[in-house]
């Protein structure tokens, strides 16, 4: 007979499945501490909402967001000129 794993009552889904997440779960999600999330979320740098008074973050929002920046960070990469070199010194 298989054994049956015990469910602790109101699990929350995984951060996988879960669209809206608090501040713990979204720092989670995006490996950063809940500090520095707190301090993105307060000057608007990464997208947010609060529900009552405490910060939500829809996973959804926070991937497009991740692509976006990376997107200009890699084109302003690639916009970099070299830098010129004084020889004969």
């Amino acid at each position: 007979m298989p054994a049956k794993v015990a469910k602790a009552s109101g699990a929350s889904p995984s951060l996988e499945t879960r669209e809206v997440m608090d501040i713990r779960q979204a720092a989670d999600y995006l490996g950063i501490s809940s500090d520095s999330l707190y301090k993105y979320a307060s000057e608007n740098t990464i997208p947010a909402f609060k529900l009552g008074n405490r910060w939500r973050f829809k996973r959804s929002l926070l991937n497009t967001w991740m692509e976006s920046e990376s997107e200009v960070q890699h084109i302003g990469a690639r916009q970099k000129k070299p830098v010129a070199r004084i020889s004969g010194r």
